[in-house]
C-alpha cells in the first residue's frame, strides 16, 4: 500500500484539537438526512469551519476506516473529485461509545452544462490510473476488505479478474443467500460459477473502481462538478462500475457517449452488464430480503438457461 491514509483518533475532542487548534469548539450541530446505515451531521465550528461527520456504534469503526481507505485511493488517482478526509476515530462518549468519520462539508451547487460529460471523462481517467498502489499482492482486489452497503465485501488478491469476481464477489453472496434458493436454483448457480469464463472477459488493464456507483453516490459540489462518495473501492474491471450506473435508472446518454469517447469499451459489454449487476442485486437480496429474489433468478437464467 503506497498511498497515505488519514489519521485515527481516540476521541472527537482530540481530533478537532489536532485538526483545528486548541481553542476549537463545536458551535452548532445539524442532523443531515440521507443514508440508512450511519447517522450524519454538519458540524459548525467556532473557527468558522463547517465539517461533515458520520457516526455509528463504536464496534462499527471498520465502516469508516474502510470508507476512508476507499476515498483515499480515489483521491490518489488525481482523476476525479471526492470529499477531503480529515480523520477517522472512536469516542467513548458520555453515555455510549461511537465511531466517527470527519470529512470536508460539501455544499451543493447547480450542475454545470457539461456536468455528465465531465463526470464521464474523470471517471474514465480514474479507470485508466495506475492500480499498483492499491493491491498488496496480485492484480485484482484491494489491500484490505471493505463493505458494500452494510455488508462485508471480500477483496482477496487475485491475478485473474474472472477468478476474483467468482471467489470474492458472486460466491460469497450466493452462499449468504442460499436459504432463498430451490434445489433447481442451486444447480443453475453452480453451473454459472463453473462456467463464468464463458460469459466474462479479462480487462485490457485493471482499474480502480468505485464499486457502488449509482446516482446517490455522486454529489454535485458548489462548483457544479461531480464528487464521488460512499465507495466500495477495489481494483477490478471498469465495466463493473459502468454497469452499476445503469442498474437504478442510469445517467443521461451524454454520460455514456462521453465515457465511450474517453475510454472505448471492450466488445460485448452489453452481454456482460447484467452479470456484473447480479452481484449488486444479490447484495440487496441479502440486505433487504426477497423483493430482489426474482431479479437474481432471472439473471442467472439469462446466462445458464432454465
Amino acid at each position: 500500500m503506497a498511498f497515505p491514509l488519514p489519521p485515527h483518533y481516540t476521541s472527537l475532542a482530540s481530533a478537532l484539537v489536532s485538526l483545528f487548534g486548541t481553542s476549537v469548539a463545536i458551535a452548532h450541530t445539524d442532523r443531515v438526512s440521507g443514508g440508512d446505515i450511519n447517522k450524519s451531521y454538519a458540524l459548525t465550528l467556532n473557527t468558522g469551519d463547517r465539517i461533515f461527520m458520520k457516526a455509528n456504534a463504536k464496534e462499527n469503526a471498520a465502516f469508516f476506516t474502510a470508507e476512508a481507505a476507499g476515498l483515499s485511493a480515489i483521491a490518489a488517482t488525481k482523476a476525479i473529485a471526492s470529499p477531503r478526509i480529515l480523520c477517522t476515530g472512536t469516542d467513548d462518549g458520555e453515555e455510549v461509545g461511537y465511531s466517527f468519520l470527519l470529512l470536508d462539508f460539501i455544499a451543493s451547487g447547480k450542475k454545470r452544462a457539461d456536468y455528465y460529460e465531465t463526470l464521464a471523462y474523470n471517471l474514465a481517467a480514474m479507470h485508466n490510473a495506475d492500480t499498483s498502489p492499491f493491491v498488496s499482492d496480485g492484480t485484482f482486489g484491494f489491500f484490505q476488505d471493505n463493505f458494500i452497503g452494510a455488508r462485508a465485501q471480500e477483496n482477496h488478491p487475485a491475478d485473474s479478474w474472472i477468478s476474483f469476481f467468482r471467489e470474492s464477489r458472486l460466491a460469497p453472496q450466493f452462499k449468504a443467500a442460499d436459504k432463498n434458493f430451490s434445489s433447481a436454483d442451486r444447480k443453475r448457480i453452480t453451473r454459472l460459477l463453473d462456467h463464468l469464463d464463458e460469459y466474462l472477459v479479462e480487462p485490457e488493464k485493471p482499474s480502480l473502481v468505485h464499486g457502488d456507483l449509482w446516482g446517490g453516490n455522486v454529489l454535485c459540489g458548489a462548483d457544479g462538478n461531480a464528487l464521488l462518495i460512499d465507495p466500495a473501492t477495489y481494483v477490478g474491471h471498469a465495466e463493473a462500475d459502468l454497469a452499476m450506473t445503469e442498474l437504478f435508472g442510469g445517467f443521461p446518454p451524454a454520460f455514456y457517449d462521453a465515457y465511450r469517447e474517453a475510454r472505448p469499451l471492450q466488445n460485448g459489454y452489453e452481454d456482460r452488464r447484467d452479470l456484473y449487476n447480479l452481484y449488486q442485486l444479490l447484495n440487496h437480496l441479502n440486505m433487504f430480503g426477497q423483493g430482489y429474489l426474482s431479479a437474481v433468478q432471472s439473471i442467472v437464467a439469462e446466462y445458464v438457461g432454465d
